[in-house]
């Protein structure tokens, strides 16, 4: 860092003449007075403020420069100077200019003697830089100042235009707007899972002392670590998002980005940011030192930082980040079908993972079918890596596909509900004979009401044109029991599941005339004001059998 030494000399006398001495004394003219005056005001625009923090702005290759100066009569006073680039690395220096007492009262006598005056200058003013430093971390100055001392800053960033913030504090007295960080400031990566991260850090001193203004805040993101939270706030707005002036971490209320999720639970506040380059998650904890990064991506690294925040400043820590890859996800287990085979697959909704089953086609029509069992499933089919079918299944349900010889089909399967979940699957050829029956329009059973009696009751079903057989199935049931044999209801099972004593009769029926293809049915020997279950299944020629949604219906109490 150079300066021009005539132009920095003296208009700093000047500057130092007009701050230390009474204007009363000083004997000018007219126009020296207002040169000084001006001269004065453009020095007090450029000072900077003590105990507050300061945002500058900072253009490429333009340095620019703040001064400041301790009160009259505080001699010795220590300072400290915060610095934290916002962006890229800056460079930043720190100059001091003193000056005699002997000159100063030359200058508050107004003695103006040329030569004497050259000489003074020389003599009682030194310029010197005590402190320069260059990067992108967060820099302190510490020292001792004296009223007869001047100081500048300067700052200067040759990479391109950037921003930056500069605490001055002459009070060291007082608490520091800063958060402290512990002695040994590292995150230590304790766990590591195909999706998860845990970290752990030290506790920083302030949150033993201000507990309730303190808290800990996580950036994760694919990118780097960040030095700041001024620097991480830079590089989302870079990167096309607009964000608030203080980022959510101060958990102040205000209105989220369309590309912004925020998700608050269990007094965790989650903010995640969309760009470019990824996800930026923010999370803040409070005052936990140990977190589990969740919902990460299998083989992906990612950079952590830890920033101990003050709520009441917003001003901020920075902890010495890390990084860790979470673990490849292994390969799935596949299960290779075969025409014609039916499979029955039971999935762990906890786990909330897909069960996989692969086909190698030998025929250009295909015909893929499921039976839900129990549960909720989601079916997911691929041909040669695209995506040919994705939906919810209930009942039974046909995909007839067409390609070419030796297409390779993927069948993911996966439970929708937390508890488990099962189907049958069967893959054949379009032509293949059906392992299920022709089914109806409806699987719903059907009761009257003015046909219930209080020891028979009537129900119906609709058949199909394909002559069948149905069976009916009768089960006395519990009113607190209702509820829960439902949900345990196996829609595959058939009736070799069942009790003799639970058979009512098998009878065979078809109808040419759809709108005539109903068939109903009178069961007698029932209890008064008793629940029963009922079911029909119906037989294909494969003798699989379809199950109706079983009806429950009570019996009158009173007839």
């Amino acid at each position: 860092l150079k300066m021009s030494g005539f132009w920095f000399r003296l208009p700093l006398q000047l500057f130092m003449a007009t701050c230390f001495c009474h204007p009363m004394k000083v004997s000018t003219t007219s126009s020296q007075q207002s040169f000084k005056t001006n001269l004065f005001n453009f020095y007090h625009s450029l000072i900077l403020a003590d105990g507050k923090e300061t945002t500058i702005h900072l253009l490429k290759d333009i340095p620019k420069r703040y001064y400041f100066v301790l009160e009259e009569g505080r001699a010795l006073a220590p300072f400290t100077v915060t610095v934290t680039p916002c962006d890229v690395p800056i460079e930043w220096s720190i100059l001091v200019h003193k000056a005699s007492a002997s000159y100063l009262g030359k200058a508050t006598r107004g003695d103006h003697d040329t030569q004497e005056t050259a000489k003074s200058q020389k003599a009682a003013s030194m310029v010197s830089t005590i402190f320069n430093y260059k990067g992108n971390s967060i820099e302190t100055y510490m020292g001792l100042s004296s009223h007869s001392s001047l100081y500048m800053l300067e700052f200067l960033s040759t990479e391109r235009d950037t921003h930056i913030t500069v605490y001055l504090t002459t009070d060291t007295t007082s608490e520091n707007l800063y958060p402290e960080l512990p002695m040994d400031p590292r995150i230590d990566v304790i766990g590591i899972g195909h999706t998860t991260v845990t970290l752990t850090w030290k506790h920083s001193p302030s949150v033993s002392q201000h507990r309730e203004n303190i808290q800990y805040c996580l950036l994760v993101n694919e990118k780097h670590n960040y030095k700041s939270l001024c620097a991480a706030e830079t590089a989302i707005r870079s990167s096309g998002m607009k964000l608030p002036p203080a980022l959510a971490l101060s958990l102040s209320p205000y209105l989220l980005e369309p590309q912004q999720v925020m998700i608050l639970s269990k007094s965790e506040l989650s903010i995640i940011n969309k760009v470019s380059s990824g996800e930026v998650r923010q999370i803040c904890m409070g005052t936990k030192n140990t977190y589990t990064v969740p919902s990460l991506s299998p083989n992906t690294q990612y950079y952590f930082d830890v920033f101990v925040v003050n709520l009441l400043t917003n001003a901020s820590a920075a902890y010495t980040g890390t990084f860790a890859r979470t673990l490849e996800e292994p390969e799935p287990k596949v299960t290779e079908l075969k025409d014609g085979k039916v499979i029955q697959v039971v999935l762990d909704g906890k786990k909330n993972k897909y069960y996989n089953l692969q086909y190698q086609s030998r025929y250009k029509k295909i015909q893929f079918i499921f039976q839900l069992c129990h549960g909720q499933v989601r079916v997911h089919i691929t041909k040669n890596g695209k995506t040919v079918a994705s939906e919810n299944i209930s009942g039974l349900r046909y995909f007839s596909l067409k390609g070419k010889l030796l297409d390779t089909y993927l069948v993911q399967l996966r439970s929708t509900e937390e508890s488990n979940s099962s189907v049958k699957v069967q893959v054949s050829p379009h032509f293949h004979k059906p392992l299920f029956p022709l089914l109806p329009e409806s699987l719903k059973i059907k009761s009257f009401s003015k046909l219930r009696s209080c020891n028979s009751v009537t129900i119906a079903w609709l058949g199909t044109q394909e002559e069948s057989k149905y069976c009916v199935y009768k089960k006395r049931i519990e009113e607190d029991q209702v509820w829960m044999d439902l949900q345990n209801l196996d829609r595959c099972s058939g009736p070799e599941t069942r009790h003799k004593s639970e058979k009512v009769l098998c009878k065979y029926f078809y109808d040419i005339n759809l709108q005539r293809a109903v068939t109903t049915e009178t069961i007698n020997g029932l209890d008064a004001g008793t629940l029963y279950l009922f079911d029909v299944y119906l037989f294909g020629p494969s003798g699989i059998p379809v199950r109706y949604h079983s009806k429950v219906v009570k019996t009158r109490k009173k007839c």
